[in-house]
């Protein structure tokens, strides 16, 4: 490339920039929606078919909310041949649903690049003209030179799932037989947002193996699972 060409180039136009900050905030938003999920369970052989019903503490004010949330989990039970009990009826699996957020600041480390320039010297033109000389910016981009630890804010959202079995417990005491949480940390997204999608991954494969911990991811577009 010969000095003039390089000196029109417009590698490094506003309208690049602006390009590329575009292009950068539409991958952020195409960053699927994650969960990291942990489960254990005591799964019985005869459970197919049976009645739910749901035995969570309500914080006053947040009936409605609850409510919402246990529905998501509902239609996931239902999805997978159980029933909801009678109203005013316990059914034979007892259900925990509870949800919460919460913001907490944490450390990471960011690649750092630093910027470079170099010199074209004097040079003449067709038509003669002396060109004087310019610092630019190297055609080749900014260098990595290390990382430096950063300061984010970021959201931690939880929804813990128990289901709990009556069949052959003693009276009052119903024993656990599948507990899970799932985890979302990143950016701010309401927590009425994000609960089905929480309630989805913990569901996913269920009852899976005991003790496994999994990423599950969804299309933050679509809302599709997207599958490994």
């Amino acid at each position: 490339m010969s000095f003039s060409a390089f000196r029109s180039s417009r590698f490094f136009s506003p309208r690049l920039l602006l390009a590329l900050l575009v292009l950068a905030l539409l991958t952020a938003c195409a960053t699927p929606i994650t969960a990291r999920v942990t489960r254990f369970n005591q799964w019985p052989a005869d459970i197919a078919g049976s009645t739910f019903s749901f035995l969570t503490p309500v914080e006053p004010g947040r009936e409605l909310e609850q409510a919402t949330y246990e529905s998501h989990v509902q239609a996931q039970l239902e999805q997978r041949g159980f029933k909801s009990a009678p109203a005013g009826q316990v059914g034979r699996l007892q259900v925990e649903v509870a949800a919460e957020s919460r913001g907490e600041q944490k450390t990471y480390l960011t690649p750092v690049y630093q910027d470079y320039h170099i010199f074209l010297p004097p040079y003449r033109d067709a038509a003669g003209r002396i060109v004087p000389g310019m610092w630019v910016p190297d055609p080749f981009g900014p260098r990595y030179v290390g990382e430096r630890p950063v300061r984010l804010n970021v959201q931690i959202s939880n929804l813990r799932l128990r289901i709990l079995d009556t069949k052959g417990s003693a009276p009052g005491q119903p024993r656990p037989i599948f507990e899970s949480r799932a985890v979302y940390e990143g950016e701010a997204i309401d927590l009425s947002v994000l609960v089905p999608y929480l309630v989805r991954a913990v569901f996913d494969e269920l009852p899976g193996q005991n003790g496994q911990v999994r990423t599950v991811q969804f299309d933050r577009k679509t809302g599709a699972l997207i599958r490994p």
